[in-house]
């Protein structure tokens, strides 16, 4: 037989295992019986699309961790495939595989930009600044067909309402450009670019369905040309496979016209760490010991640490060094800020509906 990593191997995907979630009661083991006939062995896996049926669109957090209060997500699972996913583990609550289940099987919410307007029109509804994609991606590939992010962000226009952006997609930004325009005229949008590696031989196993760097670094300044206010994500940091980057990525992102910087530790939470286990074994067998211990350093001696304050920062003499180095390249670059800048609220409206009837002028 053959190397058992290359039986891990998919053709744009991030992971050929499907290891069961947390809270299955069942416990499966493949067994290599020399025929290789099972799914999980088949060349390219056809991605499957399921209606989710939310009743509600907007997800609220009270997170120290995070700069916004405000989610939507048009989708479950991403087809991105990024390996290091910290969304993954999300799948096992629908009773599916944090592994390819998450990139192959896909729920979307057709009724996404109606359940948004209904909670706009509410009397009660305060307007805070939305994140669209802080779980999974809004550009993902089905978004091309679906224009579920679309449709959200026509409700966004019509309501002057403030939202924030997080992907590794690139050419649906351009798409949406008159959206994302008009928006940015009043300060009502920021798009963040999530930019991992520039380096396609690494996206390609990392992040294999995402967009090229060199196709978000088009993004970015497509975007910065038009007038729409950028950050750049350098996220995540990946002890000894992308942390050499960060110069040059801060640097390229800069040049493309990103105004502010950000960038976020690996975190490996609940099924992600084994799936990355496996993917390090997979694609950089040598480094894989090193990587993992350095990883542990950042994360208090596991592999993951959920404590408010540090899981998205991390600790330790290692991530010290990358601070250092992030704070000095941006003051060399000339970034306006750290992070997500903050939206206008002020310019918040209840569009009337075209039924109302309009006041009577005096």
């Amino acid at each position: 037989m053959g190397d058992r990593h290359e039986e891990r191997k998919l053709k744009g995907r991030g992971t050929a295992s499907r290891p069961e979630g947390r809270f299955e009661a069942a416990r499966r083991e493949r067994f290599d019986d020399g025929w290789l006939l099972d799914e999980e062995s088949t060349p390219s896996p056809k991605t499957t699309l399921q209606v989710d049926q939310a009743r509600s669109i907007i997800s609220r957090n009270q997170s120290p961790d995070l700069p916004f209060t405000q989610t939507i997500n048009p989708y479950r699972g991403c087809e991105h495939g990024c390996i290091y996913c910290f969304a993954r583990p999300s799948h096992a609550y629908l009773n599916l595989s944090p592994g390819l289940d998450f990139e192959t099987r896909l729920f979307y919410k057709p009724d996404a930009a109606a359940l948004l307007e209904a909670e706009l029109r509410k009397p009660g509804y305060r307007c805070e600044t939305i994140s669209l994609g802080a779980n999974t991606d809004p550009y993902q590939p089905v978004e091309r067909e679906l224009k579920i992010t679309r449709s959200l962000l026509e409700v966004m226009v019509r309501f002057r309402h403030p939202v924030g952006i997080v992907t590794k997609g690139a050419a649906l930004l351009e798409r949406d450009l008159d959206l994302l325009g008009d928006l940015a005229r009043d300060g009502l949008v920021n798009v963040a670019l999530s930019i991992t590696t520039l380096r396609p031989e690494l996206k390609r196993t990392l992040e294999p369905r995402a967009a090229s760097g060199a196709s978000r670094l088009r993004a970015l300044k497509m975007l910065a040309d038009a007038g729409v206010p950028t950050t750049v994500l350098y996220s995540p940091v990946i002890p000894f496979v992308n942390d050499a980057e960060l110069e040059a990525i801060l640097g390229a992102a800069r040049e493309a016209g990103a105004r502010q910087a950000s960038y976020g530790m690996l975190r490996l939470p609940h099924e992600v760490k084994d799936l990355f286990r496996e993917w390090l074994d997979t694609h950089v067998p040598l480094k894989a010991a090193h990587v993992l211990s350095l990883v542990e350093q950042m994360r208090g001696g596991r592999l993951n640490d959920p404590r408010f304050g540090t899981r998205m920062k991390g600790e330790g003499a290692y991530v010290q060094v990358i601070e250092q180095r992030f704070r000095i390249a941006c003051r060399r670059l000339g970034y306006a800020g750290r992070g997500l800048p903050s939206l206008r609220c002020d310019a918040f409206r209840v569009p009337e509906t075209s039924g109302h009837q309009l006041a009577l002028a005096l």
